[in-house]
């Protein structure tokens, strides 16, 4: 099963490289086209548009599963080994709670976003704004499977260093600067 949710996420990973290849040829044979030929492709503002918002929400499904969104290391790492796995639970409650509203805003509003149309491409607006879907549930499963592990004892300590920011290595902690 590890397998195949490590294929699935690997998987993101390359739709992620698409996605921003995508974006920056578009933007870049734009460019070109209307600075050097007086004319452009329209499609391609609206789509690298709808490129950055996926880019953006699929990564941060793939962010939050490597646990690399911004934490406060600097207070849980004062904590002991209770007060860190008490943090840890509080933490992933507040994730669950904020992803769930997202997913059901995403539901109120997809009727609104389903009659609407792009103005170019003419793909309906849910395409565009359905991803709230995908972030919302995978965001909720991944917090609810740490939670389990959590309340059942099943967490490793260096699960629980690397939510306390002490098993980086300098070149993780040059990139958070």
């Amino acid at each position: 099963m590890q397998k195949a949710i490590d294929t699935f996420y690997k998987l993101l990973e390359l739709l992620l490289i698409v996605l921003l290849a995508g974006m920056a040829v578009m933007v870049f044979l734009n460019v070109v086209l209307r600075y050097g030929f007086n004319s452009g492709i329209n499609v391609s503002d609206e789509m690298s548009r709808y490129f950055f918002v996926w880019l953006t929400f699929i990564g941060a499904v793939v962010t939050f599963r490597e646990n690399s969104h911004v934490g406060v290391e600097t207070l849980v790492s004062l904590f002991g080994r209770k007060g860190r796995i008490i943090c840890m639970i509080l933490s992933n409650i507040v994730v669950i709670a904020v992803s769930a509203i997202f997913f059901w805003g995403t539901w109120k509003q997809s009727p609104i976003n389903a009659s609407m149309a792009a103005p170019v491409t003419g793909i309906s607006m849910l395409w565009v704004y359905g991803i709230g879907y995908f972030t919302g549930a995978g965001v909720v499963l991944i917090a609810l499977e740490r939670l389990v592990r959590l309340l059942t004892g099943r967490v490793t300590e260096e699960e629980i260093a690397a939510f306390a920011g002490e098993n980086m290595t300098l070149e993780q902690l040059a990139e958070r600067t």
